[in-house]
């Protein structure tokens, strides 16, 4: 609202409010901002567009994930957003914005219900979570991007094919939702695929042994630690702790990957 109100526009001139996928971290504040903005259509994946309009599975599975406590520290209340002002967008489906057509492509791996975000009028592609995490207090020494496996829905193979998907545009600038836009996007597929196909194989491994889900958490926890540190030799206890709840949540997606790989493919979470 305050940027709207910086540029001089008011919250009736907004058309589109978009979100990348349902994740709380991105997609939390949509029912408000459509409240806030009364001629504005939410657009979202398929998948995501019915959990917005009924976030109770979201909001149960959120507060799994963190705990009651911290998820009201994080979300507060989370309405339902109406059927009417919602608009799901299918694979390669476009939208005007100004002069511009703006284009989505549907990119699993980090969730099945995410999409980017293609806008050639700025050169660039609006990634949310499929293009990793490149936090900028980690990247003094060289640039450092991690992938997001946070539950429920991480596929290593997928992940790779929509990180291909995303170079495959060609854009100048990839804009990551954690943080900031970056020119240099063959450098972080690079290494976001190093970790993917890490952790690939750890899915892979542990899926055969029966270790339980804290086991998992607690095995993948060490592997991501291990990793970031072959990867960042010069972190710190500050940068490494800057990492902890990302090392935390990616461990709790990687063993419920093992759970879904353990079940089939048929019994996967949608």
């Amino acid at each position: 609202m305050a940027a709207l109100a910086a540029q001089g526009k008011r919250p009736e001139q907004v058309r589109w409010i978009v979100v990348t996928h349902a994740h709380l971290d991105h997609a939390a504040g949509a029912s408000a901002l459509v409240a806030a903005c009364p001629n504005a259509t939410l657009l979202a994946h398929p998948r995501a567009a019915k959990h917005l309009i009924q976030p109770g599975k979201l909001i149960a599975s959120a507060t799994a994930v963190y705990g009651a406590e911290r998820f009201r520290e994080l979300y507060g209340s989370i309405a339902p957003v109406a059927a009417e002002r919602v608009r799901a967008l299918d694979d390669g489906e476009s939208f005007p914005l100004g002069d511009a057509t703006l284009t989505v492509h549907h990119t699993a791996g980090h969730a099945n219900h995410h999409f980017v975000v293609d806008d050639p009028a700025l050169d660039t592609v609006y990634t949310g979570d499929t293009f990793g995490l490149v936090y900028p207090a980690l990247q003094a020494r060289g640039r450092f991007a991690i992938p997001s496996t946070s539950p429920t829905n991480f596929d290593a193979a997928l992940a790779l094919k929509s990180i291909d998907k995303v170079l495959s545009l060609g854009r100048k600038w990839v804009a990551l939702t954690h943080f900031d836009a970056y020119e240099d996007a063959t450098a972080i597929a690079t290494q976001l695929a190093r970790f993917i196909d890490r952790a690939g194989t750890w899915v892979a491994d542990a899926a055969r042994g029966a270790e339980t889900q804290a086991e998992l958490v607690a095995r993948f926890e060490s592997a991501w630690r291990k990793a970031i540190s072959e990867e960042a030799p010069w972190f710190g206890v500050a940068e490494k702790k800057l990492l902890e709840l990302d090392v935390d949540l990616n461990a709790q997606g990687l063993a419920v990957a093992v759970e879904a790989k353990r079940r089939g493919p048929r019994e996967r979470v949608g």
